[in-house]
């Protein structure tokens, strides 16, 4: 007679499952960070891409009257995937960006909803820095914050 095993035992099949399980716990955290990471690299990108335009916008302005001014919105003028203006009860959809004017003169905040549906945000103000009588005649971008309903894989930390 002969013996013609060719399935697995069930012991085998447990095992495969239970090792694909510890796989799997360990994978899908880094998978969730790196993720996170990636989406920071390219807010950090978008954000060098508007204080580069809002430098070049000054720039512009000072050849023109002399002195350096800042443009109202980050945005204008530049060209970046996924600005979007809300108008009245609109929310901001997953990879969208948008500014708002904030309650003070010059000041706003750029806005950045993430695939992960965490939205982080960067103050912005067009006017002078300086609390002397000398104006330094630049705008200011402020850092990362995270105003985020979930950050699945990622902190609250600045990245």
């Amino acid at each position: 007679m002969r013996n013609n095993n060719k399935g697995f035992t069930l012991i085998e099949l447990i095992m495969v499952t239970i090792i694909l399980g510890i796989l799997a716990a360990v994978a899908v955290p880094r998978y969730m960070g790196t993720v996170n990471r990636a989406e920071a690299a390219a807010e950090d990108a978008v954000l060098s891409a508007l204080k580069a335009n809002a430098e070049a916008y000054a720039m512009e302005k000072f050849m023109d009257t002399g002195r350096k001014s800042y443009p109202a919105n980050p945005f204008a003028g530049a060209s970046v995937d996924g600005y979007v203006v809300l108008s009245g009860d609109a929310v901001l959809a997953s990879g969208q960006w948008t500014y708002t004017d904030g309650s003070s003169a010059g000041t706003g905040l750029i806005t950045h909803k993430r695939n992960d549906d965490s939205v982080w945000s960067w103050t912005y103000t067009n006017a002078d820095q300086s609390s002397n009588s000398q104006a330094d005649d630049r705008g200011a971008f402020g850092p990362r914050s995270s105003s985020a309903v979930s950050r699945a894989g990622g902190d609250s930390a600045d990245l």
